[in-house]
């Protein structure tokens, strides 16, 4: 198997919560529980977990994202300057679902003042003798979904001066992260993918936004967070179109954005390709030498178990417009994306992530 991240056979990040500790931290919620006890159960819980993606035979191993309830919230609300607002507006509802996760507000101006996530991540790297892989939402997810509209005016009454603090509150963040030993990071992006959609680009202009400039602001502000990374971390991109209790947001193949995707100072791509709302492998042709797609062939919103020469046949279709060794496998996206879980089984998520790594070694040895 392939040495450096990302691996032949990989995966998105968040798995299903055991059962036990989603009980847990609803009591947890309501004041029956301490912290000390929750996290006592949570570390439990990850050290199974890693066993698990290690027998597997899986390189790159997270801690299933069990101590957070969504995956970009968490994180982003640790930032100095973002409060989390409810949503009860129309904007980036998710298909056939009531709840809608809150919007990240800018009221003041952004920072990282202190380490974010980084004791979850020592913890995860205590505990693994793989590759402890950490993922935290991309730069851009701080804007996309209320835009404009949702950006103090008196902290930021000029966008780039935004822009600017985001970009060093990253470096931060991940100087944090890189200081702990953090050698896999992964940025999760849905801003890109949600950018093919028509009605995303609709509220993007209602938010006072133009989705044909925000492709190419996003990767910018990626490539300035990336700037101080250390030379021996691999930095991927994960896209998807929603993943929200196996529903999704977006739909619409990659061409309007994945130049801007591209041109990102990272080693690779986890692409959603498990359904025709992702559009074919055409947009791949313009991946730049020597990175790599990791190409999510293996759906996490259903539990039925993907035909290993279905998922051959896919990679040498993708094999026309990326060479085969710049290819990698892995499920669409997490299995997990928030505390609710996909609608599948903790045994359907460990067989789609063996086929996973059954298939890759078959494909590339």
């Amino acid at each position: 198997m392939h040495a450096k991240p990302p691996f032949r056979a990989d995966q998105v990040g968040s798995l299903l919560r055991p059962e036990s500790l989603a009980q847990l931290r609803a009591r947890f919620r309501r004041g029956e529980v301490s912290a000390p006890t929750l996290r006592a159960a949570e570390d439990r819980a990850v050290r199974d977990a890693v066993q698990r993606q290690q027998d597997l035979g899986l390189q790159a191993v997270t801690d299933g994202e069990f101590r957070r309830d969504w995956w970009h919230l968490d994180f982003l609300s640790q930032l100095d300057g973002v409060t989390l607002k409810h949503n009860d507006g129309e904007k980036f509802k998710i298909a056939g679902q009531s709840e809608q996760p809150p919007i990240p507000t800018v009221t003041g101006r952004i920072g990282c003042s202190r380490p974010i996530m980084v004791e979850d991540f020592k913890f995860l790297k205590s505990v693994t003798t793989g590759t402890a892989k950490m993922t935290i939402p991309s730069p851009s997810m701080l804007h996309l979904r209320g835009g404009r509209a949702a950006i103090d005016r008196t902290a930021y009454p000029d966008l780039d001066a935004f822009w600017a603090d985001v970009a060093t509150a990253y470096r931060q963040a991940i100087a944090h992260l890189a200081e702990a030993g953090c050698r896999y990071l992964q940025l999760d992006d849905v801003t890109f993918a949600y950018l093919c959609d028509p009605k995303i680009q609709h509220n993007c202009r209602a938010n006072g936004d133009d989705p044909a400039a925000l492709p190419r602001r996003y990767a910018e502000v990626i490539n300035a967070a990336l700037a101080d990374k250390p030379a021996d971390m691999a930095v991927t991109i994960h896209t998807c179109r929603g993943n929200f209790k196996s529903a999704w947001v977006a739909e619409g193949g990659y061409d309007p954005v994945v130049e801007a995707m591209f041109s990102t100072d990272v080693d690779g791509y986890f692409m959603e390709f498990d359904s025709a709302r992702a559009g074919g492998f055409e947009p791949l042709r313009v991946l730049p030498r020597g990175k790599r797609v990791v190409l999510g062939l293996v759906t996490t919103k259903v539990g039925a178990l993907e035909n290993k020469d279905d998922l051959k046949r896919r990679i040498d279709e993708a094999s026309k417009f990326v060479p085969i060794e710049n290819l990698c496998l892995s499920p669409q996206c997490g299995f997990s994306s928030t505390h609710h879980g996909n609608a599948l089984s903790i045994d359907d998520q460990w067989r789609k992530l063996e086929r996973v790594v059954e298939v890759a070694r078959e494909v590339w040895g």
